[in-house]
């Protein structure tokens, strides 16, 4: 992802030195995750900023041996001393998950509700030198002054507790600011969606709608999650032997739906997986699942009959560490499924993920498990609104104008083609780092803020560069050569140099030993040198690199990571 620079404000459009009600996402447009938006209200040179979620992407195969990916967050951290507050729509790690990296840096008032401040006590708690994060709770359907802000959490629908939309309210107008939602009068827990309170929204007036747009290219309506429960009962009640189902661990609507199929079956849940654990102890102190039966630890797994056992666990999205993986692999050390046994995944696989959920279930096959997915029954609904509902979202509010957001570019395009479609005429693709006017005429790109990705790698953060990312795809692609090269204080050489080749042929196309070929090369370059420049370790060192990396070049056709190392004596 590329980094985004401040492009002043200048051209058409641009600020002028009055109030004005912006919008300006650091993450989340053009992408499914890393969600983190600001609205800013005042002149250009002196806004007050509200930050709108914190959330975390998980790194790709460009990205190897990061473990999470946060927000470039330079821009607001120049803003300190006017960021009013932090307000957190729900707790997906791609909303929240980046609070126990980023709040240390940002120290400002955090804003959200009961089930998300105990998860976060909950993670942070996990997290080594985060300690407790303060946190003002508040629930849906309350308002809150934050700033020159007012901010009221408008229950909603979605795959976990307490989701939120915000009304935020400024003296340049109201903006709908939806979060992850869809419509469903059964959510399984919590509050359905209030569409009372949305058409009374609509009614006050809202200058611009800031919506999510994950399943806009996808017509008609997402089932409920009541429709999943019945559909995980069918499937459990049919299945001979054990059932193991896999889903998001903060899913608490389906760890319901599995928890009452299971009941309906006549089997115990037994439940594996940290964050699993972690969710249901803190769904247990709010009370969401007081009216199931007691959970099982992964101890009861082994003395249950297999007819009587519902196995609940984590790994739906092929994580390598996750209990699903090394079930599927034979490296649990308490647990394992064997033939006749069903494994259900109740859970969409996220784009990215479809090669390790595949090599997952082709073990699960190779192990002669039933699999069922979300083709062979309704085990899974989406969380995002499809196309009717988001029409439906329009009619309720009557938006002046809309901002596509949280997803990828065909996601956007297809938002706004519906929205276009439907009535609101005045919709903008933005992208991270845009500066977006509100409330005032057509919606217009005013300025620009730097953005980007910051990595977690191990206990250190920091760009791609910095943590030698970079390095690390050419070494996965072709391999590292290291050179030593002994001299006296003339530039002789001492000895013969050495050579190190890692991730390398080991012969090149005649069977010759490519490190034999390398330290020739080497020794031909360096005898090359004139005398009164092999004085000079760098030059000697960059010709025994160039060397080193051309043979390689020649034999192979690659061009490894090459580095060569001098030492004078």
């Amino acid at each position: 992802m590329a980094t985004r620079k401040r492009a002043g404000g200048k051209g058409k459009g641009a600020s002028t030195g009055e109030n004005e009600l912006v919008f300006v996402a650091l993450g989340g447009l053009g992408e499914i995750g890393m969600n983190m938006a600001l609205y800013g209200y005042g002149p250009a040179h002196d806004r007050r900023w509200l930050m709108v979620d914190c959330g975390v992407t998980f790194a790709g195969p460009d990205l190897p041996g990061v473990d999470i990916v946060v927000p470039d967050i330079r821009f607001i951290e120049e803003e300190l001393d006017r960021l009013d507050g932090i307000v957190i729509t729900h707790a997906h790690e791609d909303h929240y998950g980046a609070i126990v990296h980023l709040w240390p840096r940002l120290k400002a008032p955090l804003y959200m509700t009961p089930f998300t401040a105990a998860l976060l006590e909950a993670k942070a708690l996990s997290e080594p030198g985060v300690g407790k994060i303060p946190v003002t709770v508040v629930k849906q359907g309350a308002r809150v002054e934050i700033g020159p802000f007012e901010v009221e959490f408008v229950a909603m629908s979605h795959s976990i507790p307490e989701p939120c939309a915000l009304a935020i309210r400024s003296p340049a107008g109201t903006v709908l600011h939806s979060g992850d939602w869809k419509i469903d009068p059964t959510p399984g827990i919590g509050l359905p969606i209030d569409t009372q309170r949305l058409a009374e929204i609509g009614d006050e007036g809202v200058v611009a709608l800031i919506c999510d747009s994950t399943n806009a290219p996808r017509e008609g309506s997402s089932p409920s999650e009541a429709d999943v429960s019945k559909g995980l009962t069918q499937v459990i009640r049919k299945a001979k032997r054990r059932v193991a189902v896999t889903t998001f661990a903060s899913n608490v609507a389906r760890i319901r739906s599995v928890a009452l199929a299971a009941q309906q079956a006549e089997r115990d849940v037994v439940v594996m997986g940290r964050s699993m654990h972690r969710t249901i102890e803190v769904c247990r102190e709010l009370g969401y699942l007081d009216d199931l039966p007691a959970f099982l630890s992964e101890d009861a797994y082994g003395y249950l009959p297999p007819e009587r056992v519902v196995l609940l666990l984590t790994g739906s999205q092929g994580e390598e560490r996750a209990a699903l993986a090394r079930i599927a692999s034979g490296d649990h050390r308490n647990v394992a499924l064997s033939k006749g046994d069903t494994v259900i995944f109740s859970s969409r696989t996220i784009p990215g993920n479809e090669k390790a959920v595949g090599s997952i279930v082709n073990k699960l096959a190779e192990a002669e498990v039933d699999i069922v997915t979300d083709r062979d029954a309704l085990v899974h609904v989406s969380g995002h609104p499809r196309q009717d509902e988001l029409v439906q979202l329009y009619e309720l509010l009557k938006p002046k104008a809309l901002i596509p957001a949280h997803g990828e570019a065909m996601h956007l395009k297809a938002h706004r083609d519906l929205a276009l479609r439907h009535g609101i005429k005045d919709t903008l693709i933005a992208r991270n780092g845009d500066v977006v006017r509100l409330g005032t005429g057509k919606l217009a790109v005013v300025d620009e803020v730097p953005t980007g990705i910051t990595v977690k790698d191990g206990l250190l953060y920091g760009d791609v560069e910095e943590m030698g990312v970079n390095e690390r795809r050419k070494l996965s692609f072709a391999g590292a050569v290291t050179v030593s090269v002994v001299i006296d204080a003339k530039g002789a050489l001492i000895g013969e140099p050495m050579a190190s080749l890692f991730g390398l042929p080991e012969t090149d196309r005649e069977g010759d030993d490519l490190e034999d070929i390398v330290i020739d090369e080497v020794i031909s370059a360096l005898e090359s040198i004139p005398k009164n420049r092999r004085k000079d370790d760098d030059v000697v060192a960059e010709a025994a690199r160039r060397a080193a990396r051309a043979a390689v070049r020649d034999c192979w056709g690659k061009k490894p990571l090459t580095e060569a190392l001098v030492q004078r004596v």
